[in-house]
């Protein structure tokens, strides 16, 4: 850990201040302003349409022109997007809403990219606690964010736009911590200079492609079931502290494990991590099934965030094994896409799911991407012992 790592985890502790508070306030306003009940999660679903489509612009942006600022390109973008949110909210405009959260997007493919950076800011063989480190910043913002919407949806007249506007400011104080941060000297490439494999080669490594297959399948997952919580509850006549509660320690699961998931992956290695993330989600529909009560949601999501901290850390990790310096903005960028367009099709399915057939088919829908992921992790293992067996004890 060192000054600018550190300054960085407070970036993301900002940045997940601003994902929560928008998960736990999103979904709600949605439903209160949407013409047809399907299309309640619509802006959370926004959110992250906005973020794939901006995931490959950021990174050709970083690129060019380094990772600082477009980190700080972004959080002008979150400020003036929770703006706009607070403004939609104030008139009843739901379709503003969902062109603002979409807007939101790009500052969160920025802010997704703030854990690879984080393991440029150390010496290789630090990588991995690094990368952990920064994502643990979340725990902050699993505190800060359901608390901060709780605290300030009542603060105007209409509710949740006190909320937004509250957003407004964690992302110019974001902007502050980011400007003391030093990044690695940049340098743009020339025109025409050879950058790297094309993506169609980086794909033909099956490291790669499972590394993006775990962190998307179980961002998806993750996403499917956190965006439909809130509705949930307030169907089973929850109220919104409870879901707001349930939400912080989903989130307290999604980044407390990051103190210690880098060193996990540096001893046994990132695929039983992985596959250990896949089992916890089979956990997370087991508790979710058995019934509605508050602990159960607790629980269950709970569950659901340790997950997918083992399933997106160690496949970021994997992803990190799988490209060369000069690469690393195409991999990743690549990798985000994948996540966040999975992120897009759960938040819609999520939406339409809950409010048509409820939350006992929504957890058992989510079987299939759970199976999918697992298979995928396994298959790796079994590609990586027949490869240690071919090349023998000195491979």
């Amino acid at each position: 850990m060192n000054r600018h790592l550190m300054l960085l985890t407070v970036c993301q502790a900002l940045f997940l201040t601003n994902n929560v508070a928008f998960i736990a306030i999103n979904g709600l306003v949605g439903l209160s302003l949407a013409p047809l009940g399907w299309m309640a999660t619509l802006p959370v679903t926004g959110y992250v349409v906005g973020a794939a489509l901006s995931a490959m612009p950021v990174a050709r942006l970083q690129a060019r022109v380094g990772r600082k600022k477009s980190f700080q390109v972004g959080l002008l973008v979150a400020a003036l997007s929770s703006a706009l949110c607070a403004l939609a909210v104030s008139t009843s405009n739901f379709w503003l809403l969902v062109a603002s959260t979409l807007f939101a997007g790009f500052y969160s493919a920025n802010g997704a990219l703030y854990r690879f950076a984080g393991a440029e800011l150390v010496q290789p063989a630090f990588k991995e606690r690094a990368l952990s480190w920064v994502l643990a910043g979340g725990v902050a913002g699993a505190f800060i964010g359901p608390n901060l919407a709780s605290a300030t949806r009542t603060w105007l007249a209409v509710p949740f736009a006190g909320a937004y506007l509250a957003l407004v400011g964690v992302a110019l104080l974001g902007l502050v911590v980011m400007s003391f941060i030093r990044f690695p000297a940049h340098v743009a490439p020339l025109p025409g200079a050879v950058n790297g494999r094309s993506a169609a080669e980086l794909a033909r490594q099956p490291a790669f492609v499972v590394a993006i297959v775990a962190a998307a399948l179980g961002y998806g997952v993750m996403n499917l079931l956190m965006a439909a919580t809130p509705i949930a509850m307030a169907q089973c006549k929850h109220p919104f502290e409870s879901a707001a509660l349930v939400l912080e320690w989903h989130v307290l699961g999604m980044f407390v494990p990051s103190f210690f998931t880098g060193n996990l992956i540096k001893r046994f290695g990132a695929i039983p991590v992985m596959l250990v993330g896949a089992a916890l989600n089979l956990v997370c529909v087991a508790v979710a099934l058995s019934g509605v009560d508050l602990m159960q949601f607790l629980v269950a999501l709970f569950a659901l965030g340790v997950g997918w901290n083992f399933l997106y850390t160690g496949g970021s990790t994997l992803l990190t094994q799988t490209y060369r310096p000069e690469e690393k903005n195409r991999a990743q960028g690549l990798m985000d896409t994948c996540v966040f367009w999975t992120m897009a099709m759960s938040s819609f399915a999520s939406g339409a799911l809950i409010t048509t057939q409820g939350w006992t088919w929504l957890n058992l829908g989510s079987l299939l991407p759970i199976g999918a992921v697992t298979v995928a992790i396994w298959w790796l293992r079994l590609q990586n012992r027949r490869a240690a067996t071919v090349d023998g004890p000195a491979g």
